[in-house]
C-alpha cells in the first residue's frame, strides 16, 4: 500500500485545489479497485484540505502513485477574483511506500514525545469533546505525526505509530533513489521539491514536465491520469535499460 500526503503552498485557492487533487485520486482509486482511508485531514474554511494524509491499498499501489510526488501547479481565474485575473497556486503531494510489517524498523518508546489534543474541524473548530486526537513526535529524526480523524486516542495513537513507521521506512527509500540515477532524471533536481505538473483551467490542459506530456483537463479530473503514469514509467524503464548499458 501507499501512504499520500498532500499539503497546500498557501492561501484558500491552494486548499481548494488539494481539495481537487483528493478527488481525482479518489476516482483513480475506484477506476482501479482500489481502497483509500483518510489517515489524517485539516479542512479549510474555503473549501478543500490545508493537508490530508491518505492510505491506498491494491494492486502494488506505489509503483504508479510515486510519480505523483513532487509540486503540483494549478493556474485558474479564483471564485473571489473580480478581475478576471488567472491566479497560480501549488500544492505538494508525497507518496510514500507503506512500511510492511516485516519490514524491521524499531521504534522506542523512550525515542517517542506523545502529545494529545481535542480534534478539531475547519478553522480550527473544536469538533470533540475529548482529548482524543494524537500527536506523537519522534525525537532522534524530529518527524512528527498526528491523527484526528479515528474516534478514540487509542485508534489514533495506532494511526500515528503506523505514519511514523511509513515515514522513517521512506528515508530509507529517500537514500535509495538518490543513488538510483533513472529516478534522479525524472524527478528533477529534487523529488519533493520539483515542480512535476500544471493544472491550466482557462486552456483545459495539464502538463506533466518531466515527459512533456499534456492531456484534458477533464478526463484527469476524472481520475483518468494513467496516461501520464504509463509514460513516466516507460520513461524510468527505458532509462534503466540505458544506464544498464553503460
Amino acid at each position: 500500500s501507499s501512504g499520500i500526503n498532500a499539503e497546500y503552498g498557501g492561501g484558500d485557492e491552494a486548499n481548494i485545489f488539494a481539495g481537487d487533487l483528493f478527488g481525482i485520486y479518489k476516482k483513480w482509486c475506484t477506476i482501479h479497485n482500489m481502497k483509500l482511508k483518510i489517515l489524517n485531514s485539516q479542512k479549510s474554511l474555503s473549501g478543500g484540505f490545508s493537508q490530508i494524509i491518505f492510505q491506498v491499498v491494491g494492486e502494488k499501489p506505489y509503483s504508479k502513485l510515486k510519480f505523483e510526488t513532487g509540486v503540483h501547479r494549478v493556474q485558474r481565474i479564483p471564485q473571489t477574483e473580480t478581475q478576471g485575473r488567472v491566479h497560480t497556486s501549488t500544492v505538494t503531494v508525497t507518496v510514500m511506500p507503506e512500511a510492511d510489517e516485516d519490514i524491521d524498523i524499531e521504534i522506542k518508546n523512550s525515542d517517542l514525545k506523545i502529545d494529545t489534543f481535542r480534534s478539531s474541524g475547519a478553522g480550527g473548530q473544536s469538533v470533540n469533546t475529548t482529548d482524543s486526537a494524537v500527536r506523537i513526535t519522534h525525537l532522534p529524526s524530529g518527524l512528527i505525526v498526528s491523527s484526528q480523524d479515528e474516534r478514540s486516542q487509542l485508534q489514533n495513537r495506532e494511526v500515528c505509530l503506523k505514519l511514523l513507521k511509513t515515514k522513517l521506512y521512506d528515508l530509507e527509500v529517500q537514500k535509495k533513489q538518490e543513488k538510483d540515477a533513472s529516478f534522479r532524471a525524472l524527478a528533477g533536481t529534487g523529488a519533493r521539491s520539483e515542480k512535476v505538473r500544471t493544472y491550466n483551467y482557462p486552456q483545459d490542459r495539464v502538463t506533466d514536465h518531466r515527459v512533456s506530456i499534456s492531456c484534458s483537463l477533464k478526463s484527469i479530473l476524472d481520475g483518468k491520469i494513467d496516461a501520464i503514469i504509463e509514460t513516466l514509467q516507460a520513461a524510468e524503464q527505458a532509462r534503466r535499460i540505458q544506464d544498464a548499458n553503460l
